[in-house]
């Protein structure tokens, strides 16, 4: 149903584009690789805050309907005007809300998690092959 998004940057050569500078201990091709890496890693990070956002507007719509379905039924069942009565419902309609703010709220910090832990991920990497140029 859902599209696999291709990598936009699967076509870009840094390794051409690097290849006619002529610098001593500058190598394009290991530049060209761990930029590709790292546009690898924004990618996937991407996918990943995509994917994770979609199921938070995926359940949000969810949340909705059934709440809107629950409200239908509540008024059906309950035709008399009772203020004891609609006390009660009201609070447990806050209640319900609340915990399904709480649960839209982790979907999205998880979401964050994931995508910032690839994103640091490939920093590290990246630092560590500095590193290893510079010796």
């Amino acid at each position: 149903m859902t599209k696999t998004p291709e990598n936009p940057f699967a076509a870009f050569d840094l390794n051409k584009m690097l290849g006619d500078l002529k610098l001593p201990g500058f190598d394009p091709s290991a530049v060209a690789a761990a930029q590709q890496k790292n546009l690898e890693a924004i990618a996937a990070a991407n996918k990943k805050a995509l994917d994770g956002y979609q199921a938070v507007a995926k359940r949000q719509a969810e949340i909705i309907q059934e709440n809107m379905s629950q409200l239908a039924a509540m008024m059906k069942a309950t035709p008399e005007v009772n203020a004891a009565k609609q006390a009660e419902v009201l609070r447990q309609a806050v209640e319900k809300a609340v915990a399904q703010m709480r649960e839209l709220a982790e979907m999205a910090a998880k979401t964050n998690s994931e995508t910032f832990e690839t994103i640091n991920k490939r920093m590290n990497e990246t630092m560590e092959e500095f590193r290893k140029g510079f010796k």
